[in-house]
């Protein structure tokens, strides 16, 4: 019979385990999507352009109407008068406490192609609503059948650019015109730094690839526990460093749009290198030196984050601010996983449960899927349901 402390430590990496599974199963019923909503305050009053992922909109609105499989021109076309109504059944405008009236501009749709996908543009009019001092903006794109999906915001006025993003638990926002809150503007993309890293299971299943064999060492061909917690923890903290200051690195280079690669030759190396670090752990070509995987591949992850606030539209005025509170949001999503993962690798890395299967069988999982994707991102098809 196992001691209580292995119990103990075997469900607490099991409950690490189930929370990345959980992730994955969370990606499954509901991919990541974003729209991208600006609005514009002049002296004419409030316009507005909305970018919408026209994948979620075929879940919301039926638009392929011969089930081919494909949204022809014309079926967009018919369709556009409901994607308008639906769209704007879901946005809501309060200008100092008056429901304001939305009206679509244009009577055919436009498309657009992001680094995620084709979106459709709406463009819209706020009528009768003269330059308010506050704006409440009541969000709900979405909101209840993809709760990951995420509607980003860009307020402009008076050369002051404000941005924003909803959540499910954030729909309802308010905003005082032409005054931008840096502080508040911090806060949201610490918060959507830590919302990326758990949702984006790539970067997930990267980390735990680089974690499994932290708390070992290679001697004579076999993996060994490591003698003690500090030898551990020092080695994660060498790897959790090396990532931050790579991903940070390139995170900034392509945000200030000094160094750029397409979204998909990124997301297709981001896959490869789950992949190779997981093939690290079952043929061991660099030994206990994972900072050095780390930091390599840790640069490719910095395009990956970028993409993630490339869409937005961020000014230099708060470029700074933005990347300081999502790089440090990334870290704090790292740092809740290592401590959920590290005592009870830490407790069980003797055992050869955790030597073995747990290692071989995991790496093996990690590279099955990271291939997977990488298959997927190179040649443009889906088989995996996240």
């Amino acid at each position: 019979m196992k001691p209580p402390w292995k119990i103990a430590a075997c469900l607490r990496l099991s409950a690490c385990l189930l929370a990345v599974f959980a992730f994955v199963c969370e990606a499954h019923a509901h991919n990541p999507s974003k729209s991208y909503l600006s609005l514009t305050c002049d002296t004419n009053g409030i316009s507005g352009q909305w970018d919408i992922p026209l994948a979620d909109l075929q879940s919301a609105v039926p638009l392929d109407s011969n089930h081919d499989g494909f949204v022809s021109w014309e079926e967009l076309r018919a369709g556009f008068g409901g994607v308008t109504t639906y769209a704007l059944a879901h946005l809501t405008l309060t200008a100092d406490g008056q429901t304001a009236v939305l009206r679509v501009t244009g009577n055919e749709p436009a498309i657009e192609d992001f680094a995620d996908g084709s979106y459709i543009r709406l463009s819209f009019a706020v009528e009768n609503v003269p330059r308010p001092k506050s704006l409440t903006v009541n969000y709900r794109l979405f909101f209840d059948i993809n709760t990951l999906h995420r509607g980003m915001l860009r307020l402009e006025c008076d050369g002051k650019t404000q941005t924003a993003i909803f959540t499910p638990g954030h729909g309802t926002q308010q905003f005082e015109i032409g005054a931008a809150s840096p502080g508040r503007q911090f806060l949201v993309f610490l918060r959507e730094g830590v919302w990326h890293i758990w949702t984006g299971y790539d970067h997930i299943l990267f980390l735990l690839a680089l974690l499994l064999p932290s708390v070992l060492r290679r001697e004579a061909g076999q993996w060994r526990g490591v003698d003690g917690f500090r030898p551990a923890f020092v080695n994660i903290i060498k790897i959790v460093t090396a990532f931050t200051v790579a991903h940070s690195l390139t995170l900034s280079l392509a945000t200030l749009q000094i160094v750029r690669l397409p979204s998909r030759v990124t997301e297709s190396a981001i896959a490869a290198s789950v992949m190779l670090a997981a093939a690290n752990n079952l043929r061991p070509l660099i030994r206990e030196r994972g900072w050095m995987v780390a930091f390599a591949f840790g640069l490719i992850h910095g395009f990956g984050f970028a993409n993630a606030l490339s869409d937005l539209g961020l000014v230099h005025g708060t470029l700074a601010l933005t990347l300081l509170g999502f790089n440090l949001g990334v870290e704090a999503g790292q740092l809740v996983i290592v401590c959920l993962f590290l005592p009870a690798a830490f407790a069980l890395r003797n055992t050869r449960f955790y030597q073995k299967p747990l290692l071989r069988f995991g790496s093996v999982l990690i590279i099955l899927v990271a291939g997977t994707w990488m298959m997927e991102r190179i040649f443009n098809f889906k088989l995996l349901p996240f």
